[in-house]
């Protein structure tokens, strides 16, 4: 669902906070399911066959039951590809995809094997459309630190040109960053991953300070920061970027509407951010949508919206040579 408006739907855009198994869209779900021979819970779906969650907790256990469905590398596969070519199909030249070796194993598949199914859906999309993309390994916090050490050396063990990120989302309130420090330190300093984590979404800016204590380049969401004007302008001062995900942030209330969204402040002081759809079948947007959103909402002009591709760029997790081929393509 996008909104059409003409400076949005024009600009080159970029993605750097999408989680993979997020992006199945319900009728890639059935599909799957039907490939595999499963039942779906008949509580899945909506009555208009969307994903029904009613909580933020409520969607991670919807989440984690249709990700069940994707279980094999042609299931991966198949997901990166349908959701890159969607990207591109609104203009995107660049997105980051967050994997879940977790969700990989709990269907059997090997951290090799998912791997192996995710790139071949990134070459795809590229050869069909142009698109480039990365992936940004993660592991989930209501796991544990212990299982969170396990996946960091996955990818320590298991390099690939185009796993480029580490980083963790899951249940941000009761499993503080702080908790997780030696895994990133194993995907930074072990593997030379890039970093990123999620902070400042379902917990408050006492998350964010926390999470600037690891190795990460980017905070995922981050948009409470708002709640410390000390913490903004530290975020500010570093050149630490947001990826803002604002659609995700109402429909998880962490916000009750995009008045109350903090984008336009974050801006205005200085913090640079970025657009994201994060779980966008869940959210009902895409990628398209949210810069139609910064555009309609927040009085993002063209110029500000080129620039916002410019910041997500910047800060991808990818090799010089490709920044500098994306960023053309940018300002061409």
């Amino acid at each position: 669902m996008t909104i059409v408006t003409e400076g949005a739907a024009m600009l080159p855009k970029a993605e750097l906070h999408l989680h993979l198994e997020g992006a199945a869209s319900p009728d890639l779900v059935r599909r799957l399911a039907a490939r595999h021979g499963m039942t779906l819970p008949a509580d899945l779906f909506d009555a208009r066959g969307e994903f029904a969650w009613t909580s933020f907790l409520h969607f991670l256990k919807v989440y984690d039951a249709a990700s069940t469905v994707i279980r094999t590398d042609r299931d991966y596969r198949d997901v990166t590809y349908e959701y890159l070519k969607a990207c591109a199909a609104e203009g995107a030249i660049y997105v980051e995809l967050m994997s879940s070796p977790d969700h990989a194993a709990a269907a059997g598949l090997s951290y090799q094997g998912h791997v192996d199914g995710i790139v071949q859906g990134i070459e795809d999309a590229r050869t069909e459309t142009g698109i480039e993309s990365r992936i940004i390994v993660t592991c989930v916090r209501h796991l544990g630190a212990e299982r969170g050490v396990e996946v960091a050396k996955l990818a320590a063990k298991h390099p690939h040109p185009l796993v480029t990120g580490f980083g963790m989302g899951g249940d941000e309130a009761g499993f503080p960053p702080r908790l997780f420090a030696q895994a990133f330190r194993i995907a930074h300093d072990e593997a030379g991953l890039a970093c990123n984590v999620h902070a400042g979404e379902a917990a408050g800016p006492e998350s964010v300070w926390a999470a600037l204590r690891l190795p990460v380049a980017r905070i995922g969401h981050g948009v409470r920061s708002i709640e410390d004007p000390a913490l903004v302008r530290e975020l500010a001062d570093r050149g630490t970027v947001l990826e803002v995900c604002p659609t995700s942030n109402i429909a998880t209330k962490v916000y009750p509407d995009y008045r109350a969204h903090p984008l336009r402040k974050l801006l205005e002081a200085g913090v640079q951010v970025t657009l994201n759809s994060d779980d966008p079948p869940y959210f009902a947007t895409t990628i398209g949508h949210e810069y139609a959103v910064a555009e309609r909402h927040f009085g993002l002009d063209e110029a500000a919206l080129r620039q916002v591709t410019r910041t997500a760029l910047q800060a991808a997790f990818v090799d010089e040579p490709t920044r500098a081929r994306l960023l053309a393509r940018l300002d061409s």
